[in-house]
């Protein structure tokens, strides 16, 4: 058996320990998840969908703490730290807390006959997993990667299968049409087990599976919905669900108009999950103005104005554009954008151009990455071209673009960071190298 002194050593090696960096099938990981013999007590809520994963799990993880839970919360990918991927107690899980996991994965993968690789998402995603089984924690969130059926997070079954979002996006591996990517997606649900869709307009496909298999599930608009609260000053809201009302919510502290939906996908699976993880509403409530999550349409303080979107797709594009829009007056709007090759870059760009005025776009440090070069013949295309009052500039690196942004920029601009991880973690690690 390999072991390594160190996290990240364990990490270099899983990069390139499988052939393929994506391999969808569970037969490999099933095999080494029974070996470790890998069970958990408490309640396990999986949350897949194509945007708002990441703030859906983030807020179901700050209401369950308030509420004196001790909780597991998986999210991937990370911006800045591995770690990031793995919250217990609301706390990042540190290098020392996550060796002897990755050690008893490794155990497990190389005592069967016929090992079987695992990528490097899958072994992690294991690892992770056989963290939260050793801590007898009260509840564990685990975020879907990709698609659901065939991903590695449903190798468990879940108690309560959320699904936020369905839009086009991973057409290679999911299909190209919202109903193909809505069947792949509702593989997480299990028989008899809450399935809660916030998606406004689900597939029929979704709805089939749901039916086929016996899930309970619940619909955006018909089993559970949002509601502004009239006449109310103070910007607050009412959750409907099956059988709760929760009324005079306040706004939650992640910013942007798609929020609402996912809270209400939250506290509906809360909803679900009561007579085993019952909330108060001033659990709700303070669980909603502290959660917290880097990347998701965050504003930072100062001027000039600096967002950080890590949105990649049409849909996440057009909601970017929403949020913007509603952002009030800037003279000039700076964006820095790099975005995987893969993606419908075209369709990002016409959500948003109307927003932009200048536009930074840079190469990114990973082979899927689309270049600099190919982003500026994109926005041509767009009709987008350098006048007095617009540009295109090109960039070697996310910092190099997001610097020449900061100096062009005047301090009642803003400045928007988007269209990969790997474009806000760049300007992340750039800000905090300016820190010290």
């Amino acid at each position: 058996m390999t072991t390594f002194p160190t996290l990240n050593a364990w990490l270099t090696h899983l990069e390139t320990a499988h052939p393929v960096g994506i391999d969808m099938g569970l037969e490999r990981i099933s095999r080494v998840r029974d070996a470790l013999q890998l069970t958990f007590a408490c309640p396990v809520i999986t949350v897949g969908g194509t945007n708002g994963k990441g703030s859906t799990c983030a807020i179901l993880e700050s209401i369950l703490l308030r509420a004196g839970y001790t909780v597991g919360c998986h999210t991937s990918p990370h911006l800045l730290a591995f770690n990031e991927r793995a919250r217990v107690n609301g706390q990042l899980a540190s290098d020392a807390e996550l060796l002897p996991h990755f050690e008893a994965v490794e155990k497990a993968r190389t005592s069967l006959a016929d090992p079987p690789s695992l990528t490097y998402f899958e072994f992690t995603t294991l690892a992770i997993m056989q963290l939260f089984a050793s801590r007898g924690l009260d509840a564990v969130i685990m975020e879907v990667g990709l698609g659901g059926r065939l991903d590695a997070v449903n190798i468990l079954d879940t108690d309560c299968a959320i699904i936020t979002s369905i839009d086009i996006d991973h057409t290679e591996y999911l299909g190209d049409t919202r109903e193909k990517i809505a069947f792949e997606k509702a593989g997480i649900f299990r028989a008899g087990k809450p399935a809660i869709c916030a998606d406004p307009l689900p597939p029929q496909t979704l709805i089939d599976h749901a039916q086929t298999i016996g899930a309970d599930l619940w619909l955006f608009g018909r089993d559970f919905r949002y509601e502004g609260q009239a006449g109310s000053e103070r910007q607050q809201w009412n959750y409907v669900g099956r059988t709760l009302r929760r009324s005079a919510l306040a706004y939650p502290a992640l910013r942007g108009a798609n929020q609402l939906i996912n809270t209400s996908a939250a506290l509906a699976g809360l909803e679900a999950l009561r007579d085993r993880l019952p909330v108060s509403a001033q659990d709700i409530r303070l669980g909603l103005a502290n959660v917290e999550l880097p990347g998701r349409f965050q504003v930072l303080p100062g001027k000039p104005s600096i967002v950080l979107d890590v949105g990649h797709n049409p849909h996440a594009a057009a909601v970017l554009a929403q949020n913007l829009g509603n952002m009030g007056y800037f003279p000039y709007t700076y964006v820095v954008f790099g975005s995987m090759r893969d993606k419908d870059i075209a369709s990002v760009v016409a959500h948003l151009k109307d927003e932009v005025d200048h536009w930074c776009v840079t190469d990114l440090p990973t082979p899927r990455g689309a270049s600099a070069v190919e982003l500026e013949r994109t926005l041509h295309d767009a009709g987008i071209g350098d006048g007095p009052d617009s540009s295109i500039t090109r960039f070697a690196s996310p910092s190099e673009a997001f610097q020449d942004a900061l100096k062009r920029a005047s301090g009642n601009d803003r400045i928007v960071v988007f269209g990969s991880f790997f474009t806000v973690a760049g300007v992340m690690a750039y800000r905090k190298s300016q820190q010290h």
